[in-house]
């Protein structure tokens, strides 16, 4: 008997340790025990208004309306529902009129770096290739010039390396390999770890180390290890001729002569030959969701594992709090401003691009917003888009209305 009754109370808190389990907040369970594919539904299965998200595509409308951008195309995700995924205005003013689909390519511009550079970074980590804290002259042995031979790879991951933000190298450069010897010959602009300052060249930097690592193309790694392996069919390098009839045109470049269409906008990009660690990557709203979606379920998709859930957990936790916002490649939530908006929770995370593409992912709400818009055609000038972003994701994260 008195085994009887001590088999009855292993099995009674065996039986509360599961129920714990199941509702244990997010902060030590921070990612949904699922491998979720994304499908559509109506926002009211997942907790959210549609009224209300109506709301927040009548920013992207009116902002359409005021002249921030040509056009857009606005994609929200929640709890792997995809509840709204609306195209508006045009993807090209000139040399012609075209209006915007939802399944317009974009160039995602510096989206580049922690979608395909820091997510495969991080890939060679998990394969015992690297490690964070290892020096960039490992990989890199004519970095260690001017004094940059102690900056490591979690420095440029962070953009505290002392590197300079930017330098035209393309104005004297015509190929990746002229660009990776010029930024390994200048001078540091600060000493290494005192100083956040976003910077192209530190990811130009790691894209190179994914290359002589993996001994690939960073475009051919990410194809094979995050494009292929998760169905992201429209997100690419340099686009087909065929993937450029439903590319979003971006400048009236006065450099080449043209307006770019299914072309790196980035001119160092170009001067590589469209394929860089901080830019060049074309893709789809659709695709990034599923690539989000990735993130939210801790590194695995539709039962393919991209990376594990401490590579994620490590990757969207902020590693210079004393510095800035930034972590392994995305940008956390800022205490001050964010693009984010105001009502997303503090572990959100995302990133912006230049040519007028964002993205932010609150694992709190497992929420996804996507927003991406040619706001650089036919000019750079037109900075209305800066303001849209966190009224478009406040409007979106105010049309939630229940937990889930």
């Amino acid at each position: 008997m008195h085994k009887a009754k001590m088999l009855s109370v292993v099995i009674c808190l065996a039986l509360f340790a599961t129920q714990a389990l199941a509702f244990a907040p997010s902060r030590f369970f921070p990612f949904r025990r699922s491998t979720k594919t994304i499908e559509y539904a109506a926002p009211e299965s997942v907790g959210m208004s549609s009224e209300r998200l109506e709301m927040a595509f009548k920013v992207i409308k009116d902002a359409i309306a005021n002249g921030a951008f040509p056009g857009a195309v606005a994609l929200v995700v929640r709890n792997g529902t995809i509840v709204g995924h609306r195209a508006f205005g045009h993807s090209m003013l000139t040399p012609q009129a075209r209006m915007m689909q939802i399944d317009t390519i974009f160039d995602l511009a510096s989206q580049t770096k922690p979608l395909v550079t820091a997510t495969s970074i991080m890939i060679l980590l998990e394969r015992g290739k690297l490690r964070l804290d290892d020096k960039v002259t490992v990989f890199i042995p004519e970095f260690s010039k001017n004094g940059k031979e102690g900056i490591t790879v979690r420095k440029l991951l962070t953009h505290t390396s002392g590197l300079p933000a930017w330098i035209p190298f393309y104005k004297e450069c015509r190929s990746h390999e002229c660009v990776i010897a010029a930024i390994c010959d200048i001078d540091l602009e600060h000493e290494p770890g005192t100083k956040y300052v976003y910077s192209d060249l530190g990811y130009i930097t790691l894209g190179e180390i994914v290359r002589r690592v993996s001994g690939k193309e960073l475009s051919t790694f990410a194809e094979e290890n995050i494009f292929k392996p998760l169905g992201m069919l429209n997100t690419t390098f340099n686009p087909s001729k065929e993937l450029k009839e439903r590319c979003a045109a971006t400048e009236q470049c006065e450099w080449r002569g043209r307006v770019l269409v299914g072309e790196v906008h980035d001119e160092n990009a170009f001067a590589m030959g469209g394929v860089s660690g901080h830019a060049g990557l074309f893709s789809t709203a659709y695709d990034l969701a599923i690539f989000a979606q990735m993130m939210l379920n801790g590194g695995e998709y539709n039962g393919i594992r991209i990376m594990s859930p401490l590579t994620v957990k490590a990757m969207t936790r902020n590693q210079i709090p004393e510095l800035g916002e930034e972590s392994l490649g995305w940008f956390t939530k800022s205490k001050e401003y964010s693009s984010g908006g105001d009502l997303i929770s503090t572990d959100s995370y995302g990133h912006t691009g230049f040519t007028g593409t964002s993205m932010w992912i609150d694992p709190d709400e497992d929420l996804t917003i996507i927003l991406l818009t040619n706001r650089v055609h036919p000019s750079r000038n037109n900075r209305g888009h800066i303001r849209v972003r966190p009224l478009f994701a406040n409007a979106v994260a105010a049309s939630i209305v229940e937990s889930i």
